[in-house]
C-alpha cells in the first residue's frame, strides 16, 4: 500500500482501512501467541500500513485545520 493510494481515499475510507488493519494485527498477534503463524513478515507489513494510514489521516486533518 502506497501513500499515494491512500491520499486518493476519503477520510471515512481511511478510517475503515485502519480498523481492518487493526483487526488483522490482532489476529496476527493471536496466531503468534498460539504458534500457528505461517507468514511472520506480514506482522511488520500490517504495522507499517497502519502507520501510513494514520499519517495520511493526520495530514488531511492538518490541511483541513489550516483552511
Amino acid at each position: 500500500m502506497n501513500a499515494s493510494e491512500l491520499l486518493q481515499k476519503t477520510p471515512d475510507q481511511l478510517r475503515d482501512e485502519l480498523a481492518n488493519l487493526k483487526k488483522e494485527q490482532f489476529n496476527l498477534r493471536f496466531q503468534t501467541a498460539t504458534g500457528s503463524m505461517e507468514n511472520t513478515s506480514r506482522m511488520k507489513t500490517v504495522r507499517r500500513d497502519a502507520a501510513r494510514v494514520k499519517t495520511v489521516l493526520n495530514q488531511l486533518a492538518a490541511s483541513a485545520a489550516t483552511e
